[in-house]
């Protein structure tokens, strides 16, 4: 099946930012896409502190909306990548 953008951010703002979705209950196809497009979309500022790079996804992780493996996998999609 093919990935269409409308539906990745979608789910996305329903999984990172609402919490109404899970990355488990999407179909398989748009789980690394969705990873990719928070990691892309759902920081702070490019060049920001890693603190403040990953407060979206943290708020995400705290509240319940995604998994600590799920939280690592997304944050390994970031450009640049996050320093550890």
């Amino acid at each position: 099946m093919a990935v269409l953008g409308f539906r990745t951010s979608n789910y996305a703002v329903c999984i990172y930012v609402h919490g109404t979705q899970r990355i488990a209950n999407i179909p398989s196809e748009y789980h690394e896409p969705v990873k990719q497009y928070a990691a892309e979309k759902y920081t702070i500022e490019y060049y920001a502190t890693d603190d403040n790079r990953t407060k979206q996804l943290d708020t995400a992780l705290v509240h319940g909306f995604i998994t600590a493996v799920e939280y690592d996998e997304t944050i390994e999609y970031m450009n640049p990548p996050l320093r550890r």
